[in-house]
């Protein structure tokens, strides 16, 4: 599949291009930048604008085959000249979020540009000025027309990112459906909320899974992990990172896998051993089970024959999630849930 683009990468090329106009009066179109592990790539420009003290440069955004929300996003520098002896400047322009909560790794009222964008930009700025004679002490504006409304779509107002999209990346390619920033955004989630204070937090594989949990526990937004089929990736990093409590939530199906020691829920990665359930069940009934067409079948099985086998496979999904935590002081408790949204299982506290 296509690789593509970070938008750290895409505001890096921008930057180059604004600066070079700046110093120049002409921008490089293509513009090449430098990446990690010595990548060279060339971007065109979309947009350009020339301004007494200022110069502007977009690039749209190519995630490849990705399936990246900020796919096709003009990503927007504007480069001015700063005070002597500062430095490279960052500011969030329109559709940048800005960052409100503690626990991310950049400063509360900070960009929300991370720190390898950043370093990227303030080394192509350095190199523009080595070659044109520059101070290198500039402004950087970042800016993503739309970006507000595609950050809605996004961890980032759970994390505290307001006002729009985050400048992304830590090697400036997007290698297509490799679930980094998904499992990133979990990293961050748990980092927000021990920053935040909170002793409990809930990994949930989906939007009814998480209401049911924050109902059931009264937590806050900010102590929700959108675990999604990443059980492993929560499990692994709160393992380095703990709290004192963690409730997984989920379907009934997707639990049936981690109870059989899946630690990615996807369909494509796992499938639901029908023989395991059929393990918890009296043997009367397992046979039932074994030939059911699917989990949601095996469950309303056990249901009809009095049989808690919800409650089963929460028990032995908390023993997959204890033995992944690897001793660390974590209290563990699992709720599962059929389609609906009822309870049909629960272990732990």
């Amino acid at each position: 599949m296509r690789y593509g683009w970070t938008t750290g990468a895409c505001a890096t090329a921008a930057t180059t291009a604004a600066y070079t106009a700046l110093l120049t009066g002409e921008f490089p179109d293509p513009v090449e930048v430098l990446l990690p592990k010595n990548r060279r790539p060339a971007f065109a420009l979309a947009t350009e604008s020339l301004a007494p003290g200022s110069a502007s440069a977009g690039v749209i955004k190519d995630a490849g085959d990705d399936p990246d929300v900020t796919h096709g996003a003009l990503i927007v520098a504007t480069v001015s000249a700063g005070e002597p002896g500062s430095g490279v400047t960052f500011r969030a322009g329109q559709g940048v979020g800005t960052v409100t909560l503690p626990g991310l790794p950049l400063a509360v009222g900070e960009p929300a540009i991370n720190p390898v964008p950043r370093r990227l930009m303030t080394e192509a700025v350095a190199r523009v000025a080595a070659a044109h004679g520059g101070s290198g002490d500039v402004v950087v504006e970042i800016s993503i027309p739309d970006g507000e409304e595609m950050a809605r779509r996004t961890w980032n107002p759970r994390l505290g990112i307001l006002g729009g999209l985050s400048v992304l990346g830590t090697t400036g390619v997007v290698v297509p459906y490799s679930c980094s920033a998904w499992i990133d955004s979990i990293r961050r989630g748990v980092d927000v909320a021990r920053a935040l204070g909170h002793e409990h937090v809930a990994g949930a594989t989906g939007s009814t899974s998480e209401r049911v949990v924050a109902e059931l526990h009264s937590l806050p937004e900010t102590a929700l992990l959108d675990m999604g089929d990443f059980a492993g990736a929560v499990l692994k990093y709160l393992r380095r990172h703990p709290v004192p409590r963690l409730t997984l939530a989920g379907g009934f199906a997707k639990f049936s896998k981690l109870a059989a020691g899946h630690l990615d829920l996807h369909s494509q990665r796992s499938q639901v051993d029908l023989r395991l359930l059929a393990s918890l069940v009296p043997e009367s009934l397992a046979p039932s089970i074994t030939e059911a067409n699917t989990a949601l079948h095996a469950l309303q099985l056990a249901q009809a024959a009095g049989v808690p086998l919800g409650d089963r496979v929460a028990e032995r999904a908390r023993a997959v999630a204890v033995e992944v935590l690897e001793g660390a002081s974590i209290e563990v408790d699992v709720v599962v849930i059929d389609r609906a949204g009822v309870i049909v299982g629960r272990a732990g506290s």
